[in-house]
This record gives structure tokens, C-alpha cells and sequence, in this order.
């Protein structure tokens, strides 16, 4: 049974408000809190000396779901978990892992999750990953993913990458690897405050003839916090490839966007953008002269960016 705040969690980094339907695999404190295999989804346990688990998927599978989500609500523990997907030809499913730590302790709680897709062909994959902290513990609430993409031919990645709030350090790291006809997205959104630091390093290898991505990332920096974003994309044959850094600062926050365009083809065509800067001051007055404060307004146009 989860307690209170362990439910909490589950819905801050997972939308879930009870069980879920379909396969899913629940990880608290350290263990195995919960397990649901179907006919077409099987989760199991790692037998190389890994802590983990193996989801196979097997191919043709639809309008299915696998939820993967980590809470950690005791302080101090420190763990590094490695879950490995493999979805079969001609699927269409949804992926939901995240994490989220309470750390009501003197102790650093620090999760460290390396995820490896391994993609069919053909098949369509949305993967959603939440990370949240909380608690008034001195301990800090530590977060470092890897996640590694390896798509067959015509096959489409979708990820959501989501730092909602309350982790005092991330580092992310994300690499990738397309066939022909693969296409992958990434939407990362991402809030820092205090004195936390955060950095995403992206590398996509456009492989296939006719791969293509779009690396888009939403953030906003508050108080004396730090992002680094990073974004590398290889163009290895005919491909489009797309990089993208919308950064809000404020206060004494600090935004640094790297881009890294590798054409090793002619027929790659690659474009990196970035934006950061302060909220224009034209767009606080116009909500202002509508009857908000200007805290308020500054509330709305961020939560609205962050979408």
C-alpha cells in the first residue's frame, strides 16, 4: 500500500490518481511497490546484476499503455536504475515514467534512471517522462536521466521531458540514433528557481535517408539558478534536423544554450534557434491594465510559455 504522499507524488509525476489500466511497473523507496504485465506488454525483472526492469512489446500492439514511475520519500537513498524497452514492429503506444522525490531529511535523495528504446519499424511511440521535488529537508533532490533512442525504419518518437519543480540538480543527457524514414520529437519544459542547476545535452544521429527531429526546449530560470542547454544534431545522410532554445530569465538567473550542427551530408539540412531574455515589459502591462498584479501576470505568461 502507498501512503499519502506517495500517492501525491504518483500523481505530480505521472497524472495517476489510483491504479492504472494496462501494464505498469511501480518503484518506491528502493522496490518493487506494484506490477501489472498484459497479453501484448511483459515487465520483467533484470537478471544480469542490474537493478531494472525489461518491458518487450510485442508487435502490432495498439492503444496501449505502460506506466513506470519512481517516488522516493525517504531521505538519503541513492539509486541508479536501468529500464530497457523494446516495442515490436507496427505499435502505436504510450510510455509514462517520471520521478519524484520528497526529502524531508538532512540527507541527498538522488535518483539515477537510464532508459534504452529500442523502436520497431513502424511503430509509434509517446514517451512522457515527469520529474518533481518537494520537502523542507536540508537534503537536496537529485536527478540525473540518460535516455538512449534507437529507431528502425519509418518508426516515430515522441518525448515529453518535464522538470516541474523542486529538484536542485539534473543532468540530463539524451542521445539518439535514426534509420531511414525515423522521425523523433522532443518537447522539453523546464523550471529552475533558487539556487538549483540544470543541464540538458541532446545528440541525435540522423542516419537514414529521410530521418528527421525537432529538439525543443521551454524554460523558465528564476532567482540565482542555471541551465545549460546543449543540443547536438548529425546530419549523416539527406535528413532535416531542427534545434530550438526559448529561455525566460529573471532575477540573477543564468541561460546558456549550446548548439552543435554536424553536416555530413549535402543534402542535410540542419537550422539551431535561440531565444532568452526577460519577460517583455509590454506583455506585463497589457495583463496588468486588465486588473492583474504584476506577480499575477508574470504567473500567467510563464504558465502559459511552459505549455
Amino acid at each position: 500500500m502507498l501512503d499519502n504522499i506517495q500517492m501525491h507524488m504518483l500523481t505530480e509525476v505521472a497524472d495517476l490518481h489510483g491504479v492504472p489500466e494496462g501494464a505498469y511497473n511501480f518503484r518506491v523507496n528502493g522496490e518493487k511497490a506494484g506490477r501489472n504485465t498484459t497479453a501484448n506488454i511483459d515487465i520483467a525483472t533484470k537478471t544480469d546484476g542490474k537493478s531494472g526492469i525489461d518491458i518487450r512489446i510485442k508487435d502490432g500492439t495498439k492503444n496501449e499503455s505502460v506506466h513506470i514511475p519512481v517516488v522516493l520519500s525517504e531521505s538519503g537513498i541513492k539509486e541508479t536504475v536501468y529500464n530497457d524497452f523494446y516495442v515490436g514492429d507496427n505499435c502505436d503506444v504510450v510510455i509514462v515514467a517520471g520521478c519524484g522525490i520528497h526529502n524531508c531529511g538532512n540527507q541527498d535523495s538522488q535518483h539515477d534512471g537510464v532508459h534504452r528504446f529500442y523502436v520497431g519499424k513502424n511503430s509509434k511511440v509517446r514517451y512522457v517522462e515527469k520529474h518533481y521535488g518537494e520537502g523542507d529537508g536540508k537534503g537536496k533532490r537529485i536527478l540525473n536521466p540518460v535516455t538512449e533512442v534507437y529507431q528502425q525504419a519509418d518508426s516515430y518518437v515522441d518525448m515529453e521531458m518535464v522538470q516541474i519543480k523542486g529538484v536542485d540538480s539534473t543532468h540530463r543527457i539524451t542521445k539518439a540514433e535514426l534509420a531511414e524514414g525515423a522521425t523523433m520529437i522532443v518537447h522539453e519544459r523546464l523550471m529552475t528557481h533558487g539556487d538549483q542547476v540544470a543541464t540538458s545535452v541532446y545528440e541525435v544521429k540522423l542516419q537514414g535517408k529521410g530521418s528527421s527531429t525537432d529538439v525543443i526546449s521551454r524554460s523558465v530560470a528564476r532567482d540565482n539558478s542555471e541551465q545549460v542547454f546543449e543540443a547536438a544534431i548529425v546530419g549523416e545522410t539527406a535528413c532535416s534536423g531542427h534545434a530550438e532554445c526559448d529561455a525566460i530569465i529573471m532575477d540573477k538567473a543564468h541561460v546558456v544554450a549550446i548548439p552543435k550542427l554536424d553536416a555530413k551530408d549535402v543534402d542535410a539540412a540542419l537550422i539551431h534557434e535561440a531565444a532568452i531574455g526577460k519577460i517583455a515589459g509590454d506583455q506585463l502591462i497589457k495583463l496588468m491594465s486588465l486588473g492583474l498584479t504584476e506577480a499575477e501576470a508574470e504567473a500567467q505568461i510563464i504558465g502559459g510559455f511552459l505549455r
